[in-house]
């Protein structure tokens, strides 16, 4: 079966049958819908907009990598042969790889920029898109790379690869991918160590979200006003990336229940930190710490809600409400008449008070986020 196939399948699915503790469409609330094609001119907007601004395709270090699992979204619900010819030239340039050392005893995981760092999860996130392709093209150049490195990964002791929350988006999904290409479970066991390890040193039991790395656990680190400061990007990353490894997870595999609880703990407590505008504060607990708009988490955010309910997985009467509120804001705040989409925090690792995040402010990174959400809302209202 196709990717394309295979992800009208599962939408289908939460519409045959009732899963426990979830609700089925009978049962939705009374609750006007966006119009598809309105939201369909929204994501085309978007994506049209960034690629004409960017014809070059950059390298294959994180924020492009990002916005490329965006991209894909958005061919995958469009077919526009644009979208994913944009995509191919950008594996093509970076020749299917990440960081591009081929010394084995040389690679790093700790941060880096440069072509050493190839366990760096900032330099895996490209498989992911990779992946993609190579499931749409039949061609496994496109693949080879991954699989030398994740399985170069995986034949060492170490645990501690993911250290900080942005990373658990750009690997985890490249493990459940390589699984389904694959069949290989170890993909899926080690996952489950390196996320045992993430969630030993940066999650909260008590709220469900994540600090973004060992520096910022309270009480060491507090927000302004003396809370748990937790970065709504970095809670974004991990909200995303545990709804696409549920995506591909096996649905009786002996860890699902793990990340899909951590996932609804997640979804509960960010739905009380919404805004009234519809969006989140970059520190999610402390509004006023950093106030004001902010697109890349909350675009995130919007994302794993939506697939939530459109898989089945979130309480469509609870979730929804807070979907549909972050869509308007990203679609009619975010999002300007000229396919620009602002309010985008910089580049960084911290909610940084007065750090100027205006509708001017746009990155890769976060239009594909943009483009995340923009696709799973089209999932939802064109069924």
């Amino acid at each position: 079966m196709n990717t394309l196939s295979l992800r009208t399948l599962l939408i289908a699915l939460p519409a045959l049958f009732t899963l426990s503790g979830c609700t089925t469409p009978d049962s939705q609330p009374d609750q006007p819908l966006p119009d598809p094609d309105a939201v369909l001119e929204k994501l085309t907007r978007a994506n049209d907009y960034w690629q004409e601004e960017n014809p070059e395709p950059g390298w294959a270090f994180w924020e492009h990598a990002a916005y490329h699992t965006g991209n894909m979204e958005a061919y995958f619900v469009t077919g526009d042969q644009d979208y994913l010819d944009y995509s191919l030239r950008w594996g093509e340039r970076n020749d299917w790889m990440g960081a591009k050392s081929d010394q084995p005893s040389e690679w790093k995981y700790s941060y880096g920029e440069t072509d050493e760092f190839v366990l760096f999860g900032d330099w895996q996130i490209c498989f992911q898109t990779y992946i993609d392709l190579y499931e749409i093209t039949g061609d496994r150049e496109k693949i080879e790379r991954a699989l030398e490195v994740m399985e170069y990964q995986m034949a060492t002791d170490a645990s501690d690869y993911w250290w900080w929350a942005d990373g658990l988006y750009m690997v985890m999904p490249v493990m459940t991918k390589l699984y389904q290409v694959t069949g290989d479970e170890l993909y899926l066991e080690k996952l489950h160590e390196y996320f045992t390890y993430a969630k030993s040193i940066m999650y909260d039991e008590e709220t469900g979200l994540f600090f973004r790395d060992a520096k910022y656990v309270y009480p060491e680190h507090k927000s302004l006003n003396g809370r748990k400061d937790f970065w709504a990007r970095g809670d974004g990353w991990v909200f995303a990336g545990l709804a696409k490894v549920l995506e591909d997870l096996p649905e009786n595999h002996k860890h699902r229940d793990e990340y899909l609880g951590i996932y609804r703990k997640m979804a509960d407590t960010l739905a009380q930190a919404q805004q009234p505008g519809g969006y989140w504060t970059r520190s999610l607990l402390d509004p006023e710490h950093a106030p004001g708009y902010e697109t890349s988490g909350t675009a995130f955010f919007t994302y794993g809600y939506l697939w939530g309910i459109n898989n089945g997985e979130l309480d469509r009467d609870t979730y929804l409400p807070v979907a549909l509120k972050s869509w308007e804001y990203l679609s009619e705040t975010a999002l300007k008449d000229s396919g620009m989409v602002g309010y985008i925090q910089p580049i960084g690792e911290r909610a940084i008070p007065d750090q100027v995040v205006d509708a001017d402010s746009t990155a890769n990174f976060g239009v594909g986020a943009f483009l995340l959400a923009a696709s799973e809302m089209y999932r939802l209202v064109e069924q």
